[in-house]
């Protein structure tokens, strides 16, 4: 049974399921104002190792991740550039998820826009206002804080020490506001601002709003796991939750979330910090599973600096991976080794310890190696479990498929050159492959290659 550390509770605690047999996943999507940064690669990788785990160990999963397409950070780019609001959030959802395929990772069950479900928004508002919940001013529709009983559950902190929170979004200002740490449901339109109508004057949803209505509409009350980044739990996750509960309603059972991604400072990387690594940088010039690879080697929780050596580190130790798959191709069918799932159930189980995990497949890849070298008839079975880790984690083995014809003859003709003793001439067929992006390897058997 999977346990995962709760960010409501402080602990490591079994993720309990309303509907048995399903997991229900909320997991706050991108603002589509800009390109992708390696945290919010991050964010979607640790969340896809997740769904793809529990799917693999057989439950159905419902994972919902939204596009919030209205925001402060998107009028300000379309007034800066004097582009359609619309067509800046069109293009940045189509980099979003050109992005994510080259990072395979899988597109959500649900991708709702905040823009699609305003009026839910309106009358969830209209219902906090009504039960004096929230309260309206000259520039919006405030939810206070005050009249939510437990509000900083997931901050683990009284009131006064969270005003002068607030993450990458404002918490603090308007002076009319009743206290401090009220939050903005529904601002009112500025001149030449996108709005939409509402009881209290043109406007649109603030963030916070947009979460709590998508989620419960998709999931429904209780749902099992809600994620996110570390920085998402105040104020975001904690104004989501804020108002679901003064409208009586239940809302996530279980709270997840995963640490930064930080620069040589040891500063998280954010747009509003400056300190952005382009996601797609990153896709452009290095294998994309280096990145997943990189972050299975350290836990979802802690902080990651993506730099030149653990990135080369990981391009390599795929390479390994690839190399053992090319390998093995030709051992024959079997079921994997029991006790090496086992272990691996183990360890994911334990509040997602990929890092344990990761160390178990290379040490099976290394078991199995060593087996088909002695040929004891043990490989199949490791090979077996190497290859159902994998498939848990998301990672696609190339065993050295799909080479095109001009780059097959080439190493058939480095095999010819070898057997003739024309060495210079198998050396420059080499360099030309490698410089075309090929890894070579020449075994008695001949040469293979793979990207």
């Amino acid at each position: 049974m999977m346990h995962l550390y709760d960010t409501a509770t402080r602990k490591v605690r079994e993720l309990q399921l309303r509907d048995p047999g399903t997991v229900s996943i909320y997991l706050c999507g991108p603002t589509v104002y800009g390109p992708p940064h390696l945290g919010h690669g991050r964010a979607t990788l640790v969340y896809d190792v997740l769904r793809r785990y529990l799917e693999w160990t057989g439950l159905h999963v419902r994972l919902v991740s939204n596009i919030t397409d209205i925001d402060d950070s998107i009028i300000n780019r379309a007034n800066r550039e004097h582009r359609p609001w619309r067509e800046i959030t069109q293009q940045c959802e189509a980099v979003w998820f050109e992005a994510m395929g080259k990072l395979g990772v899988e597109r959500p069950t649900d991708v709702p826009h905040a823009t699609e479900y305003v009026d839910q928004m309106v009358e969830m508002i209209g219902e906090l206002v009504q039960g004096d919940r929230a309260y309206s001013t000259d520039d919006g529709v405030y939810l206070s804080v005050e009249t939510v009983e437990d509000y900083g559950l997931l901050v683990n902190q009284d009131l006064e020490d969270m005003i002068e929170g607030g993450g990458d979004r404002e918490v603090v200002g308007a002076g009319s506001k009743r206290h401090p740490a009220d939050f903005v449901l529904w601002k009112l339109a500025k001149p030449g601002e996108p709005s939409w109508p509402s009881p209290w004057g043109d406007g649109r949803p603030g963030w916070h709003s947009e979460c709590v209505v998508m989620s419960l509409h998709l999931l429904g009350e209780g749902f099992d796991l809600h994620c996110g980044g570390m920085d998402l739990k105040f104020p975001h996750h904690e104004n989501e939750r804020a108002q679901a509960v003064a409208l009586g309603k239940r809302f996530a059972n279980h709270w997840m979330h995963n640490g930064f991604v930080v620069d040589a400072e040891g500063e998280k990387m954010s747009k509003s910090l400056g300190n952005v690594a382009n996601l797609l940088d990153i896709l452009a010039h290095y294998d994309p599973r280096a990145y997943r690879m990189l972050l299975l080697q350290s836990h979802y929780r802690g902080p990651v600096s993506v730099g030149q050596d653990n990135i080369d580190a990981s391009v390599k130790a795929v390479a390994g991976l690839d190399a053992f798959a090319a390998r093995m191709s030709g051992v024959g069918v079997a079921d994997a080794d029991a006790h090496v799932v086992q272990q691996f159930r183990e360890r994911m189980d334990d509040d997602l310890d990929t890092p344990g995990s990761t160390a178990l497949l290379f040490d099976t890849v290394r078991r199995a190696n060593a087996a088909l070298d002695a040929g004891t008839g043990e490989a199949a079975p490791l090979v077996a479990a190497v290859f159902e880790i994998c498939a848990a984690f998301g990672l696609v083995l190339n065993a050295g498929g799909d080479v095109p014809a001009e780059a097959a003859a080439r190493a058939e003709a480095l095999d010819a050159a070898r057997a003739a003793k024309d060495f210079a001439q198998a050396d420059a067929l080499r360099a030309g492959l490698q410089s075309d992006g090929w890894t070579v390897e020449t075994t008695k058997s001949g040469t293979t290659l793979r990207r």
